[in-house]
């Protein structure tokens, strides 16, 4: 059975919110995550163009990660379609057992990846 997906887009919710300075909105139809001014740090993705898939798409050091995770954890993470080019991975929040501390943590990540260097400056997370 698949997860809800309004108690994991909850659960997604609170650990993004939890960080300095961001915001939530929805564009393209999906709910984002940014901080100040724009800069977003995690998509919520659920059945993007009928993938059939529920994830978080976060930012990754670059492409080298991002086929070093897909290829460490193919059950986890994937290069999400439009977003994968650009240095974004896919992490599957609709498994069984979702470990929402790793989560947290490459949502946390990706924040830092792309947070503006001054709120890095002021001890960011």
């Amino acid at each position: 059975m698949s997860p809800d997906p309004d108690a994991v887009l909850a659960r997604l919710r609170e650990i993004c919110l939890a960080l300095p300075r961001t915001t939530e909105k929805v564009s393209h139809g999906m709910p984002v995550f940014f901080i100040e001014k724009g800069k977003t740090f995690a998509w919520f993705s659920r059945d993007h163009h009928g993938s059939g898939i529920m994830a978080v798409i976060v930012k990754c050091s670059g492409l080298d990660e991002q086929a070093m995770l897909v290829e460490a954890d193919l059950d986890l993470y994937y290069r999400p379609p439009y977003f994968g080019p650009s240095g974004w991975i896919g992490i599957r929040l609709d498994g069984d057992a979702v470990d929402w501390d790793h989560v947290a943590d490459r949502v946390a990540t990706s924040w830092e990846l792309v947070a503006p260097k001054r709120l890095l400056e002021m001890g960011g997370r």
